[in-house]
């Protein structure tokens, strides 16, 4: 650990799946830990067996005012936050045709925009501080697309995106943001999330997207905590880190797909470019 002093986390998503775990996992090393859940009802078990370290709130974190007010808690409380877990989120089965618009607005809300509003609220006081460790709960869905999926890989592909963008414009005050990209974990998270209305069109989708996953071996949600604490401690962290094992045979495969398609399309870059094509990239 680079740094024994006693943490101040924020953790959204604590009262179930990974997030509980993690949320143990910080409070069993002695740090304090402001936990969050949409009931804080539900964050009791926590606040039960390790008392005055848990600060349990509950908000919805698609309500940025909401988010606001209780970082705002958080930081008057503990007297700041060092280390940002942004881990709320559900996962939208179905596909891109099948989800109603409040289903495509909500998965949004939740995983991006929920995500957003959290980070911009901790920004000022890290700044202030001159540190903080902002880890992004996003997925290897945040890198690759399989179909049945579209929505949920859209609400981490943006996450993805504003977490890169962030990173550089925040390096300088001494923050280090890191996406954690889980593969798959035994987390009730499919099962407890909104679903589309399965129509028959669209079944092909499901069942490709269910046998590409089929060989996937589950992680262990226990070692995962671990990890979260090993991340937050590290002096150089990454921007990017797959939880799990199997993500990076995928990425690799994807970025190939990408790099293939560019590569035999790029006499129509070319053309799209115009007559000075040849002078752009040092050909």
């Amino acid at each position: 650990m680079t740094d024994q002093r006693r943490r101040t986390w924020f953790l959204t998503g604590a009262s179930r799946g990974l997030g509980a775990q993690w949320a143990r996992a910080v409070l069993e090393r002695g740090d304090l830990l402001a936990a969050t859940a949409r009931d804080a009802a539900s964050l009791a078990p926590l606040v039960d067996a390790y008392g005055d370290q848990v600060l349990p709130l509950g908000f919805d974190v698609a309500d940025a005012a909401a988010v606001r007010e209780a970082v705002a808690a958080a930081e008057t409380h503990f007297g700041g936050i060092d280390v940002l877990v942004n881990n709320a989120g559900h996962m939208l089965v179905g596909a891109v045709e099948e989800a109603t618009d409040e289903q495509v607005r909500g998965q949004m809300d939740t995983n991006y925009f929920g995500a957003l509003w959290t980070t911009r609220a901790v920004l000022p006081g890290m700044r202030a501080r001159g540190g903080g460790r902002i880890l992004q709960v996003s997925s290897l869905g945040g890198v690759v697309a399989y179909p049945a999926l579209g929505l949920y890989h859209a609400s981490k592909w943006a996450l993805e995106a504003v977490s890169q963008s962030l990173a550089a414009e925040v390096a300088a005050y001494g923050i280090r943001v890191t996406l954690i990209e889980p593969i798959v974990f035994h987390t009730g998270l499919m099962t407890s999330s909104p679903q589309t209305r399965e129509d028959p069109a669209y079944a092909h989708a499901r069942r490709a997207l269910f046998a590409g996953a089929a060989h996937i071996v589950p992680g262990d949600v226990a070692a995962s905590g671990r990890a979260v604490l090993e991340l937050a401690d590290a002096a150089e962290p990454p921007l990017r880190v797959l939880f799990g094992v199997g993500g990076l045979a995928e990425v690799r495969e994807e970025y190939a797909r990408r790099l293939d398609g560019w590569e035999k399309w790029e006499g129509l870059s070319r053309a799209a470019h115009g007559s000075d094509a040849g002078a752009s990239d040092g050909s």
